[in-house]
This record gives C-alpha cells, structure tokens and sequence, in this order.
C-alpha cells in the first residue's frame, strides 16, 4: 500500500465522510446504504488500501494476530498441530502468525519480542524451551498457552497428553508380550514430555518386575531426534546386552534407530521391536513396521483456541490432557 493511501484517500474517492469509510472498513455497514458500501468499497480496491491491524490494535486495545512459536518445524507432528491451529484460529477470526526458532532459546526470545512489538492478542507455545523473555512474558501474566511440554518457566496453561501414562503403556505392552531386554531411546538434552515418557516407562518396569540394570538406557546429544536415535542405536546394538525391544521418545528417534538396525543387519521388528510416542500420518507411508503411541495432533488446534478463548475472557484454563492411543 503506497504510503500516503488513508482512510481520508478512500473518502475522497468515495465521496463520503471517513468516518463513514471507517464504519465500514470495520464491518458495521448497518448505518449506510447499499449504494455507499459498494461505492467505498470499489475505492478502496482501487487506491489499494489496506487496514493496518497495529492502528486498529492500539485505537481498540485488542489485535486479531495470534503467535505460535514452534521449536521445530521439521518435525510432522509440530508441523500437523500448526496447521491444525491455523485452520482452528481462522475460523474463529483470527490471523495466526508462525515462527520457527529451530530449539534455540535466543531466537525464541527474538521472536518473543517481535510478536511482542506487533501486540499480539496471544501466544501458543510449541515446545518452548527457558529463556529470560518466556520468563518475562510468562511472570506478566500474557495469554499464553503451552504445547507438548509445559511452561518451563513455572505453570501455565497445557494442552498435550499425559506423557507418563504413555511411557507406561508401552512398558505394559512389553511386558505382556514377553520381552526380556526392554530399552528406551532419549534425547540427552530431554524436554518435560521426554523426562515424563521416560519415567513413566522405568517406573512401570519396575512394578513389573525389572531391575534397573536390567533396563538398557541410551540417550543422545544434540537437538536432531533423527541422529540421536541414530548415535544411541550404535551403543545399543554394539553393547554385549542386546534388547528386544525399544521404545523410543518421538517417531523421529525411531528411524534414526531402525537406520542403525538395517546397517547392522537387524531385521525390525522380528529382531527388536520399537515403539514410539508420537504415531504421526506419515508413519503409514515411510515406516509401517513402526508401533505407536499415537497422539491426536490433528485436534489439538480446537484445543488451543479453546484455552485461549477462555483466557480472553477471564476464565481459567489449566490444561487440557488428551486422549491417545496404540496404534
């Protein structure tokens, strides 16, 4: 939009008052005829006016930008929830803004700022990691809501699944199928989902009967939960104790393992079975002969926008667990 395009440039053209350009520009259209919405708005589609939603955020102290901030979206099931949040926040009316900080607590503090600056009516955290800005925002009180992995700057508003109860489900499901050497792929550098699948899974163990020296554990450096699973798959399958079976923390860290599998001549899963949290679409295409705990990403969108709604309106929302299942 040329620089000096206004709502008086619209009226000018329109031959109208810019009050009654504003009126309309903002959907009340009840107080003018036909005959003047249509002159205005062929005015504003020929000066190539555009509403500037900042202006409209400071005059109305609400904005229509919601910011999601997502650590990883190469990852399907981030990808699959902020295409679900997209849709979800567009039919609600609102525009929603994506960023993308790579698992990097600097650039999730820039991109905090940023959305900041632009007064965004809220913020969808997908598993944020601590940083000062997060803190800061977080301690102000701004609606927010967290995704994946909980606030980890204190509490505050959570949709995910219950991570600890999914970690024991696979332990269960080990167990009753007879495995001896059970083992658990996760990332050095875990986040609450990943800690909360792992405990659950150990803790379930031991009620049925495991040792803690008999549970291989392997765990990898980095950010990348493909060569994590690769890097751990190494150690596990070149140690004296082979396990048969693995569960590991996300779809990813599972095909980094079964890579190491295939090299080493490991058919999967008649050798070892692996089984992850996560369970996105894609496993049907590239890896059928994956098991899954399969977490329902699809909905999560109506889940954020309903926490938010709630938050908007001065009502409390604390999380929202959702189900999942084997698949």
């Amino acid at each position: 939009m040329p620089e000096d395009v206004s709502l008086a440039t619209v009226a000018a053209r329109a031959g109208v008052s810019v009050s009654t350009v504003s009126r309309i520009v903002n959907g009340e259209m009840r107080r003018a005829s036909p005959a003047t919405v249509a002159r205005v708005l062929d005015a504003i589609e020929a000066v190539g006016y555009r509403p500037n939603p900042v202006g409209r955020a400071l005059k109305s102290g609400q904005s229509q930008l919601v910011a999601m901030i997502a650590a990883n979206l190469d990852n399907p099931a981030m990808a699959t929830i902020a295409s679900s949040t997209e849709a979800a926040l567009r039919e609600a009316g609102y525009v929603m803004v994506l960023c993308d900080t790579h698992d990097r607590p600097e650039l999730q503090d820039e991109y905090l700022y940023a959305m900041r600056a632009q007064m965004v009516r809220g913020y969808v955290l997908v598993a944020a990691v601590a940083s000062p800005a997060l803190s800061e925002l977080s301690a102000s009180g701004a609606p927010m809501v967290f995704v994946t992995r909980r606030n980890p700057s204190g509490n505050g508003p959570f949709v995910g699944i219950d991570d600890s109860a999914a970690g024991a489900a696979v332990a269960d499901h080990f167990a009753d199928l007879g495995r001896r050497a059970p083992a658990v792929v996760f990332p050095r550098l875990g986040s609450s989902a990943s800690r909360d699948r792992v405990s659950g899974f150990l803790a379930r163990l031991r009620e049925r009967g495991w040792s803690d020296d008999a549970i291989i554990r392997a765990d990898g450096e980095g950010r990348s939960h493909l060569q994590i699973g690769y890097d751990a798959g190494a150690r596990i399958f070149g140690g004296r104790d082979r396990p048969d079976a693995i569960l590991c923390v996300s779809d990813q860290i599972a095909y980094g393992v079964n890579r190491r599998a295939l090299e080493r001549g490991l058919k999967i899963p008649g050798d070892c079975e692996l089984v992850s949290i996560d369970g996105t679409p894609l496993n049907q295409w590239v890896a059928p002969w994956l098991k899954s705990i399969e977490i329902p990403y699809a909905i999560y969108g109506a889940e954020i926008v309903a926490g938010l709604q709630l938050i908007w309106r001065g009502e409390a929302f604390g999380e929202r667990l959702l189900p999942y299942k084997f698949g």
